[in-house]
């Protein structure tokens, strides 16, 4: 995570900011520049994303979407991946997907990198939780753990390969283990 030394910007100053490679969020009146995803982050980001996606998009239940810009909340994040349900997706008039997402989504899953902050990565779910997000997850492919963030509860741990990781009511087709998900890791 690389801070970026700046003058203090406003959130919509940022906003018009051109876009930085790996993502940069605006977070408490200061631009955090995420680091780049390694191997195991993207393995597991882009596996994740799809299998979450076959679950829920055939019914239009949801969508998931990877590196997505949410601003809500006077921050401008960019979870790993962010689940919408499928209503609340932004859409132009045409229907289409919308370039601009001014809400939180319904469930948002980060996805620790090597040196990256835990802090300031739980930081983010918390604060989706506050605006309406319905479930967190934040999982340490060096710990082979997942955190989960459900609203109004404490957070759990799951590192034992057996579990089933709990996921949001409207996704509850959606099976996964902890071993399925670092199960990815081996292919």
């Amino acid at each position: 995570m690389v801070q970026i030394p700046a003058k203090s910007l406003t959130l919509d100053e940022f906003l018009k900011l051109p876009e930085t490679e790996p993502a940069s969020e605006y977070i408490d009146g200061r631009i955090i520049q995420k680091p780049m995803p390694q191997g195991e982050h993207s393995v597991i980001q882009t596996e994740l994303a799809s299998a979450i996606n076959l679950a829920v998009k055939p019914k239009q239940i949801a969508r998931a979407f990877c590196e997505l810009r949410c601003t809500f909340g006077g921050r401008s994040i960019v979870p790993d991946i962010s689940v919408f349900l499928w209503g609340r997706i932004p859409r132009k008039e045409n229907g289409g997907v919308a370039n601009i997402f001014s809400i939180a989504p319904d469930w948002t899953i980060e996805i620790l990198s090597p040196d990256q902050n835990q802090t300031k990565v739980t930081k983010n779910i918390l604060h989706c939780l506050k605006y309406g997000t319905q479930m967190g997850w934040l999982i340490d492919p060096e710990e082979q753990s997942v955190f989960v963030y459900p609203p109004n509860q404490s957070a759990t741990f799951y590192d034992e390969p057996g579990t089933r990781l709990p996921v949001p009511e409207f996704a509850k087709d959606f099976n996964l283990t902890v071993a399925g998900l670092f199960g990815w890791l081996l292919e």
